[in-house]
């Protein structure tokens, strides 16, 4: 008895719940703003919720003005929004770009739940710290990105899941499966659908009808608006659903793995353990259940091309598994993930700080070289806020060094907290570099320089969606597509073009020797 009740006491989660909820916001917030959209998923997914913003139809996504069947609008309309109550307070941009830590704040809190629900309360304050520390998560929770939206809905149906038999376990479980399909499409929707079949397995036939019914009514809300306000849009956006959904990429490439492993650090290790050390309880509902959810996340990952974001679907159910046994890891494995953790991070912040001091003062020489070499024409300029941040940031990792107390879950928090202590000083030190490099600000006003007031039609060759969004964003200016009937003085390449066009301009990002975006005037 007294073996199970220290044995209890030394697995307690070392957190307050105020340290947990003022890491997680830290984590979400510190990047989500202060920085132009960049390319290419930030670019057009905020000139989407731009034109929402600005008046557009809210039923059609558009980009630059024209129809784009490449998203479900949800998130667009939360960040828009989002944009609209912080409109006195900060540019577009930042306000649209604040839906993404809200959804990512649903996410942690259902996960939360969820890992409550099946493992306990220890295991449902680990959860947030896994997830925060896992290092795919880390881009797109910070970008205006839909499918933090669809993670988010996706932790709602583990959530419900969790809680079966109950029905409102059976209506979070519809619902979030619905939100999954209107946040993100197949994409998000289908890696989630079987679970709703799970009631079956217990002959719940009522929780079965009620999770099945909530989600077709969510999942269907917008295209059925669609079909009768827009019935061509709906059958092309549908297409191109079925083409982005249907397996393709199906080799279980080495791509696919080499992604998985760096993409799913540290929860990967973690689940794998899980699962060996509760083998003999791999029917147990606590096991089985987030164990199944990896099964079909990592079945859509490898049927599809090896991207961060097919894989995204993969981090709740694995994040489940992973908290139900990261704090049983034998204690020599323990020790070693935990130093190579506090190690790692104390490398990686000194080395962004050296970077830093480089860029504002110009020592050590060559590293400067190297920052002004890839973002040629950067000038850093010392800001006391970002140094008064960065030392923050620093001493907050030092302070969890030397006071975290010991205990099984020491390792996951050392990594989660040295994740946020390096974001929060590369935000500090880098972004002002970052943003310089990624921005098409400076292109998008150099083009409009270029143009007279009243230029008319604009046609284009080879120009990207990023690129048009921003354009459209910063500038104003929209593009046609390319055609043959000579409608338009004017012509923006990528490409070289027939005789009959003279150059007028040229531009391109400082660090980008790849793309170049070229003004050609029609010379009869």
């Amino acid at each position: 008895m007294m073996k199970a009740l220290a044995a209890a006491r030394s697995a307690s989660f070392p957190l307050p719940i105020a340290a947990l909820v003022g890491l997680c916001a830290l984590y979400l917030v510190v990047g989500s703003i202060g920085h132009d959209p960049w390319k290419a998923d930030d670019a057009m997914h905020l000139d989407v919720a731009y034109g929402f913003f600005g008046g557009g139809d809210w039923l059609l996504p558009r980009i630059a003005g024209e129809t784009w069947t490449g998203v479900t609008p949800f998130y667009h309309w939360v960040a828009a929004a989002a944009a609209w109550l912080t409109q006195r307070a900060l540019p577009f941009h930042d306000g649209a770009r604040l839906a993404t830590p809200f959804f990512g704040a649903l996410f942690l809190f259902f996960l939360c739940r969820a890992a409550m629900a099946l493992h306990g309360r220890e295991a449902g304050l680990a959860a947030p710290i896994l997830a925060i520390g896992t290092l795919g998560l880390l881009v797109p929770v910070h970008d205006a990105q839909p499918a933090i939206a669809a993670l988010a809905a996706g932790a709602l149906a583990y959530y419900g899941l969790a809680r079966l038999p109950d029905l409102a376990g059976a209506l979070w479980l519809g619902i979030g499966c619905g939100g999954a399909f209107l946040a993100g499409g197949l994409g998000s929707g289908a890696p989630l659908a079987p679970l709703l079949l799970l009631p079956l397995l217990q002959k719940r036939w009522l929780a079965f009808g009620i999770a099945l019914c909530c989600a077709l009514a969510l999942a269907g809300a917008w295209p059925a608006l669609l079909a009768q306000h827009h019935p061509g849009y709906l059958a092309a956006w549908w297409d191109e659903e079925l083409a982005t959904a249907a397996p393709h990429g199906s080799d279980f490439g080495r791509d696919h793995l080499e992604l998985l492993v760096w993409f799913a650090w540290p929860i990967l290790p973690y689940g794998l353990w899980t699962v060996w050390a509760e083998r003999r309880q791999w029917r147990s509902r606590h096991i089985a259940l987030p164990a199944f959810g990896t099964l079909l996340a990592l079945a859509w990952f490898f049927s599809h091309e090896a991207r961060p974001l097919v894989a995204l679907p993969l981090l709740t159910p694995l994040v489940l598994l992973a908290a139900a046994g990261a704090h049983k890891l034998r204690r020599g494995a323990a020790n070693a993930f935990d130093w190579f953790g506090r190690m790692t991070f104390t490398l990686v912040i000194g080395l962004i700080w050296l970077g830093g001091i480089a860029m504002w003062s110009g020592w050590p020489p060559q590293i400067a070289r190297n920052f002004a070499k890839l973002e040629p024409g950067f000038a850093a300029q010392f800001s006391v806020v970002a140094l008064a941040l960065a030392l923050i940031f620093t001493a907050g990792w030092a302070f969890v060094l030397a006071k975290l107390p010991r205990s099984p879950w020491s390792g996951a928090i050392h990594w989660t907290a040295g994740a946020i202590a390096m974001w929060g000083v590369l935000v500090a030190l880098w972004f002002p570099w970052i943003d310089y490099g990624k921005s098409y600000r400076p292109v998008a006003e150099s083009l409009a320089r270029a143009l007279p007031k009243e230029h008319g039609c604009i046609e284009r060759r080879y120009v990207g969606l990023a690129q048009r969004a921003a354009l459209d964003y910063h500038a104003g200016l929209r593009t046609q597509p390319e055609s043959s009937r000579g409608v338009c003085r004017w012509l923006l390449s990528q490409d070289t073009v027939p005789a009959g066009w003279t150059r007028i301009w040229e531009g391109h990002r400082p660090g980008d020797r790849g793309e170049r975006l070229r003004l050609y005037r029609r010379e009869n």
